[in-house]
């Protein structure tokens, strides 16, 4: 509302219309039921479309018409996205399914409700929370927890430490380059695809870890978003670990009612190329989404394909299955091609994404060197992150927030704070997935 009121509006029509359609699908008749429940998810996805996807709609077919030789003029529309519309969205849909499904009952009170739909915690970016851990939450009487505090000061302090010392300062290095491919070598693009999977990595992850730990402060327990999915061993381990509560969304929601894999074999393959292709779809209204939600689909169906030739593999060099030397070539290889999809999510358009991708075959050149100061203040803070995230891998706790002895606790809590105030980039730079 201080952005733009009018679009508070969009909030309380979203909440209004999930609501009632909910109390009318608990009193209605088994046969009534799908035909309310498909009117509330039309009438709840139509601003979404609208403002996320109707210019890029008109693009496409203006192109297409174009191609044939038809020229027609199609109106522009000049519509800012309003702030955190993909999310409450699906959390409303979501929440009608769920008592469609008999999952969880309507709630009578639209306080309540509101209040879960518009959680100031997790309304801007997620995490997508479910009505059924979530809505019980909000209807108890909630104290202050000096433990719930401490644990949440210490997500809130990852996650900062995430976004303005690492995430924020690769983007004062990637940016330049994929602004202006042409201006930069191949070996420079390639240092700026890997450098942007960790920037995402930190910038949304550190959102999370922020809107978690502050949710946890005053008692809430919001669902895990992230963990630690560069140390994933396949792409489909990637996405039990990436974005949690919308890879699950969309397994719920999309791909289970599209048959899963209680299907055959060729339309379990096309229930996910289409699942993680809407995925893609969802993050943003651009080709360059779409094919990075395509490429994502296409990697897991390639490695369920390839899962007796990795055996064969084992086999022939007579390595076990659990040995290091696996375990690290399949970390190796998953972040490899999710650099690869990662290349069209950042590109600007899908010509700058093929070119980036091009150049990254050849990586010559020189090595773009804005000030030798950024890359120290990136690989010193990329050394800390994975460092703690290798240790909390194999031991399941943070090496330096939940250490068993207090002083190394106390002396991390100072380090980090330290690198956050000293080395953390201040510019007021949003998070990135503000803009789905």
């Amino acid at each position: 509302m201080n952005w733009n009121p009018s679009y508070a509006l969009l909030l309380l029509f979203v909440t209004i219309v999930s609501y009632i359609v909910s109390i009318s699908i608990s009193k209605s008749k088994e046969k009534k039921q799908k035909g309310l429940l498909t009117t509330g998810i039309i009438f709840c996805i139509l601003p979404l479309i609208i403002f996320k996807y109707l210019n890029f709609i008109n693009d496409s077919i203006f192109t297409i018409l174009n191609d044939i030789g038809v020229r027609i003029e199609i109106p522009k529309f000049n519509l800012l996205l309003p702030v955190g519309i993909s999310f409450f969205t699906f959390k409303a849909i979501s929440y009608m399914v769920d008592v469609y499904k008999g999952k969880i009952m309507a709630e009578k009170n639209l306080s309540i409700y509101a209040l879960y739909i518009a959680f100031f915690v997790d309304l801007a970016a997620g995490p997508i929370d479910r009505a059924e851990k979530l809505m019980p939450q909000l209807k108890v009487r909630h104290y202050f927890v000096p433990e719930n505090v401490v644990k949440g000061l210490r997500m809130m302090l990852w996650g900062y430490f995430m976004k303005v010392m690492i995430a924020d300062r690769i983007t004062l290095y990637v940016d330049p380059i994929f602004n202006n491919l042409n201006n930069h070598s191949g070996l420079s693009v390639l240092v700026a695809a890997i450098l942007f999977s960790i920037q995402i990595y930190c910038d949304f992850g550190g959102y999370s870890f922020i809107a978690i730990g502050c949710g946890k402060i005053m008692g809430f327990d919001l669902m895990t978003n992230f963990e630690r999915p560069y140390m994933a061993t396949s792409v489909t381990d990637f996405w039990r670990r990436w974005h949690i509560s919308l890879s699950t969304w969309f397994r719920d929601y999309v791909y289970i009612p599209l048959g899963g894999n209680r299907c055959s074999k060729s339309r379990n393959r096309f229930n996910l190329l289409v699942t993680f292709t809407v995925s893609g779809l969802w993050h943003g209204a651009n080709w360059t989404f779409v094919i990075w939600g395509f490429l994502n689909g296409l990697f897991q169906i390639i490695g369920k394909e390839m899962k007796n030739l990795k055996i064969y593999t084992r086999n022939f060099f007579r390595l076990n299955e659990n040995s290091l030397i696996i375990y690290w070539w399949n970390i190796a290889v998953t972040f490899v091609l999710m650099t690869i999809a990662w290349t069209f999510f950042r590109a600007n358009n899908v010509g700058d994404a093929i070119k980036a991708a091009s150049m990254m075959l050849k990586p010559t050149g020189h090595l773009y060197l804005p000030q030798m100061s950024l890359l120290v203040y990136i690989i010193m803070g990329c050394a800390i992150l994975f460092f703690c995230d290798i240790i909390q891998e194999r031991k399941g706790k943070h090496p330096m927030l939940e250490n068993k002895y207090i002083g190394v606790r106390f002396l991390s809590y100072i380090f980090l704070t330290i690198m956050i105030l000293a080395f953390g980039v201040f510019d007021g730079g949003q998070f990135i997935y503000f803009q789905f």
